[in-house]
């Protein structure tokens, strides 16, 4: 009897901590990884230049975490972090196989209005988001293949910048409980976002990127 009692207790306090780990007014905080694959279409480089030349933007992974705020039972307000991604930028069109033109670093931020189903209690919660990026790009290096394609020299090399670029964001995820405070937390994001590139030549390229972003992280509530 007295070990159904302590069954009983247990199941009761686990229920209960998972209950608070995603109930209205509490903080989740976690920490994980990122994937970031762009889905790049790019633009042609302006004159003067072989028609056709394009760019591919290469994905890229990094430690990230995050910040929940549980509005309501369902409804949570998230805020991804994490550092910056390093994507190698490469030819690509009349250009393909050139090899690596430069590097560039990200700095996303998004900020996401969720919406989880189930109950609080529950141990899989699948979840929707909607919200916005600003990514921020900086500190871009071009390489010596860079230069021979733009008419560059070691005394005067071809460098480049990318522009800044915003834009909406949708996630699809699911919560997994643990037991207790913590929680596994699996997502996909989309996200539409412009650029545009240009080069110390005076050339410019338009370039869609529309990133695809996965993300597993280890979550702890309180």
């Amino acid at each position: 009897m007295k070990t159904k009692i302590y069954c009983l207790a247990a199941a009761a306090l686990l229920c209960a901590g998972a209950a608070q780990a995603q109930s209205a007014g509490s903080f989740i905080v976690r920490a994980g990884g990122t994937m970031i694959k762009p889905e790049v279409e790019s633009g042609n480089l302006s004159a003067p230049s072989l028609i056709g030349t394009k760019i591919d933007v290469e994905k890229a992974s990094q430690f990230t975490g995050g910040l929940t705020y549980m509005w309501t039972d369902n409804i949570a307000i998230d805020l991804p972090l994490g550092v910056a991604f390093k994507h190698d930028v490469v030819g690509d069109g009349a250009i393909a196989g050139v090899g690596v033109l430069g590097t560039v670093k990200s700095l996303p931020v998004t900020l996401l209005a969720q919406y989880r189903f189930g109950e609080p209690s529950s141990m899989f919660r699948p979840y929707v988001g909607a919200g916005a990026t600003y990514a921020r790009f900086f500190k871009p290096k071009a390489t010596a293949a860079l230069s021979g394609l733009t008419g560059g020299s070691p005394s005067n090399p071809t460098t480049l910048t990318m522009k800044s670029a915003a834009g909406p964001a949708i996630q699809a995820g699911l919560v997994v409980n643990l037991g207790g405070h913590w929680a596994l937390d699996v997502d996909v994001k989309k996200v539409f976002l412009k650029t545009s590139g240009k080069l110390s030549t005076g050339q410019t390229i338009d370039t869609t990127l529309n990133p695809l972003a996965v993300s597993v992280g280890l979550g702890y509530s309180f």
